[in-house]
């Protein structure tokens, strides 16, 4: 079993940023991908940014130039760096983790609002 712990999340202004972190713990013996979805109201649930074992990144179009993903292998964690936020960067993110090669899990989520 493994559990996701997510932070970082909350109320900022357009323009504003913040930084989300996912910490990864249990029964792992490899972290293959690590990477950020959001799902907003009404919407389906889309990959915003991941990270391989190998440090290979994708990033979805609408955050380029924005958004930056990094990860520190040594503490099974990933980060989500946000910057330049738009209000339809409103969301739920969620941390995903894809371990053993084949095994997948998912954070709690966490709220990002984005308002004036």
């Amino acid at each position: 079993q493994v559990q996701l712990v997510e932070s970082g999340g909350g109320l900022v202004q357009p323009g504003g940023s913040l930084r989300l972190s996912c910490a990864a713990s249990g029964n792992i013996r490899v972290i293959n991908v690590m990477g950020w979805y959001r799902q907003a109201p009404g919407k389906l649930r889309e990959l915003v940014a991941s990270i391989s074992n190998g440090g290979s990144t994708q990033i979805v179009d609408s955050v380029k130039g924005r958004f930056t993903i990094s990860r520190d292998k040594a503490k099974n964690m990933v980060y989500l760096q946000m910057n330049s936020l738009k209000p339809e960067d409103t969301a739920i993110y969620y941390c995903n983790v894809i371990w053993d090669w084949s095994s997948s899990s998912w954070g709690q989520g966490t709220q990002v609002t984005v308002s004036s």
